[in-house]
């Protein structure tokens, strides 16, 4: 069994943290000892594990006892839900990225940003050897195997919308 303060501990949690999940319902302990402290199970531990990862994937409380509570095909809805929600604001941080990066135009902080326009791709594309022709067949493979992850790719190199519907349509061309 553990303490609050041991399973704070643990998992790098405050003590009112968990009270709080306690008082929620989230992580109730299963025990009280004679002193009336909360006593946690191995059972209540591995709930905590599973909280601890959901939180980690950046799940709210909520959505977390969702889970918890429920099904297996709750727990995916709730977990595509939030990958969806995570690509969205994935792209629109790269929609920042890019913006400031044109904003900087070509200062030198660029060079070091983690970041690659549509441009230096293609240049290097081309200094391994690929011709126009390979580029394309690269396209199509990509966007046969993996459409979204494709679009996902051009969104990165700041290809507008308008853009990435023309690569895609020419990448189902052979």
């Amino acid at each position: 069994m553990f303490t609050v303060n041991q399973l704070g501990k643990k998992y790098q949690l405050s003590r009112s943290t968990l009270l709080y999940y306690d008082k929620i319902g989230l992580l109730k302990p299963s025990a009280r000892s004679d002193s009336n402290y909360r006593l946690y199970s191995s059972k209540d531990v591995q709930r905590m594990e599973k909280i601890a990862t959901y939180r980690d994937a950046g799940l709210s409380l909520e959505s977390i006892a969702d889970i918890l509570d429920s099904n297996e095909s709750k727990s995916a809805t709730v977990l595509e839900e939030r990958l969806i929600n995570l690509n969205q604001e994935i792209s629109q941080l790269r929609q920042q990225q890019q913006r400031v990066v044109e904003m900087l135009g070509h200062n030198s902080l660029i060079r070091t940003a983690k970041t690659m326009n549509k441009e230096q791709w293609v240049n290097i594309l081309k200094a391994s050897g690929m011709d126009e022709q390979a580029m394309h067949k690269w396209h199509i493979e990509f966007e046969r195997d993996l459409p979204e992850v494709h679009s996902d790719f051009l969104e990165s190199l700041g290809c507008t919308a308008e853009e990435i519907t023309e690569i895609k349509a020419w990448s189902t061309k052979k």
